[in-house]
């Protein structure tokens, strides 16, 4: 029998609440059946692909740092799988092989690169290099970087500018010790200030501070994950706010981009005019990045006429893919030293015989230290500062016996990439030795020839500034391990080599050590 109280107590829910769950249940059961159907048809001919989720996909999948998380699917479903970021279809290469495929034979179908919400404003709508879609402006900016903007005479002219950059670094260590030294804080600031300098090295110091500042912004903002670009039911409303950020971020950076140029340009004026007056020949030396751009703007002979927006937009690309960069390779390679006592000694030492104790190595002395060389290597090889390579197909693609469709994010997963078996002799471990005469890798460069070994990229998208990576890096590292001995300020014997996320795979944590200067008397700075 009822009792009274279970006679009046209303139900938990009312009839149209219930009836109204019954209809959200419904709903739900008819989005995964249908998201189970897409799944079993939708994608028939795609690479293996791990279960998916309505709406997200396989975004519950992906854990930071991502190019481990891709690693550990290609593990179980091969180095060629097909992932669903949202609703946008991705396919990730994480094996030499593959790479090799994709490149030699469908490199035509993936020139282009994915624009997000967030690189279109800083790209200027694509008017830059990096993010430009392949066609005649891309092609004269690639010939333009490779040629002039980050050829060999450019990057050799602007060496006496990076080396002010290097005295700096070793004066702030010099000055702090043997107190603690934030490595990370002060290796950004000399990366930031000598590509800052490198692009317009006549403005002012409060300038460089300034876009050293916003250099950080951008780089953050461009790495970080947006759903606006991957969920087709978040599109147009910021959930995240980065829009917005990135907004007020690019107007400020177009601000002071604005300072510099017109900056250079009276400089520029002045210039001309004390040469009429002297009547001395123009020359092309003493020229930075912004000067190259300017004399091809006002070239009315140039292919392609160069813009206000594409000087701003290619200056920007150059900052922010060249400064944080350089700064995380060579805290790896500095860590990874560290963290192989053997391999250290053998750098110093070869430093000591080739350079001496009197003055401080730079980069003119690289082509006589080839184990430096070949420690920077096995650096690259197992942390690429950019651990994913990013293209975009245009056209279907069809490799080994499965389809891409178009418009599909392809990432080439250059972690896995050098670290694949089948080319590397225990690839897990940090052996300098393999890129030496009678290694198993000997003469092997990283300049996108060899697909095994592409930290910079591959083909007509590789990275343009590797020249000046393979220059500036070994160069920084050379000087820090010659002039200072260096110890874990936490007291560890080694160096934890976690990983942080986001388009640049730097160190998770700073890198904070004692410096103890190991040259007496300390050779001159400058």
């Amino acid at each position: 029998m009822t009792s009274f109280m279970e006679a009046v107590q209303p139900p938990l829910f009312p009839t149209s609440t219930m009836g109204a769950l019954a209809l959200g249940l419904a709903a739900v059961v008819v989005i995964v059946l249908v998201h189970v159907a897409m799944n079993a048809f939708g994608r028939r001919g795609f690479p293996p692909s791990p279960a998916s989720l309505p709406v997200i996909g396989h975004l519950h999948l992906l854990r930071p740092p991502v190019h481990r998380t891709f690693h550990e699917l290609a593990e179980r479903l091969g180095p060629l799988m097909h992932v669903l970021l949202g609703s946008t279809h991705c396919v990730v290469a994480s094996s030499a092989d593959v790479a090799a495929e994709l490149i030699r034979s469908h490199e035509a179908k993936i020139l282009d690169r994915p624009l997000t919400v967030v690189t279109r404003q800083f790209a200027y709508d694509s008017a830059g290099f990096v993010f430009a879609p392949y066609g005649p402006h891309w092609r004269f900016v690639k010939r333009l970087c490779m040629s002039e903007l980050l050829g060999p005479r450019t990057v050799e002219q602007l060496r006496p500018v990076r080396r002010v950059g290097l005295v700096s670094l070793l004066g702030s260590v010099l000055h702090a010790a043997p107190r603690t030294v934030d490595l990370t804080r002060e290796l950004i600031r000399m990366s930031n200030t000598s590509i800052i300098r490198m692009a317009a090295s006549t403005v002012p110091g409060t300038v460089t501070e300034e876009a050293h500042e916003l250099v950080k912004v951008v780089a953050e903002l461009i790495g970080a994950f947006n759903a606006d670009d991957y969920i087709a039911l978040c599109r147009g409303w910021d959930l995240q706010g980065l829009r917005r950020r990135a907004a007020d971020v690019h107007r400020r950076f177009d601000a002071l981009l604005e300072e510099i140029i017109k900056h250079k340009e009276e400089a520029r004026a002045a210039k001309k005019k004390e040469l009429e007056v002297d009547g001395a020949g123009g020359g092309g030396s003493g020229k930075d990045l912004l000067d190259i751009l300017l004399d091809k703007a006002e070239d009315g002979a140039a292919a392609v006429k160069l813009r206000r927006d594409n000087i701003k937009a290619i200056i920007i690309d150059v900052v922010t893919a060249g400064s944080d960069t350089s700064a995380a390779m060579v805290e790896w390679m500095l860590a990874e030293l560290m963290n192989h006592s053997e391999a250290l000694r053998k750098v110093r030492d070869e430093i000591d015989g080739v350079v001496g104790r009197d003055r401080i190595a730079g980069e003119a002395d690289l082509p006589s230290l080839p184990y430096l060389q070949a420690a920077y290597k096995e650096t690259l090889r197992l942390r690429p500062a950019a651990p994913i390579a990013h293209r975009q197909s245009t056209e279907e693609i069809h490799i080994r016996g499965y389809r891409v469709p178009a418009q599909a994010a392809v990432f080439f997963n250059l972690w896995s990439i050098g670290r694949d078996p089948a080319y590397w002799d225990a690839p897990l471990e940090f052996r300098p030795e393999r890129f030496l005469a009678g290694g198993g890798s000997e003469g092997l460069e990283p300049r996108g020839q060899h697909f095994q070994f592409m930290p910079f990229g591959s083909g007509r998208r590789g990275c343009p500034g590797m020249g000046l990576a393979l220059q500036s890096v070994p160069a920084v590292v050379a000087a820090l391990v010659q002039c200072f001995d260096w110890e874990c300020s936490t007291g560890w014997m080694e160096i934890d080599m976690e990983e942080g996320d986001g388009l640049v795979c730097a160190r998770k944590h700073p890198l904070l050590l004692h410096a103890h200067p190991r040259l007496t008397p300390f050779p001159p700075l400058l």
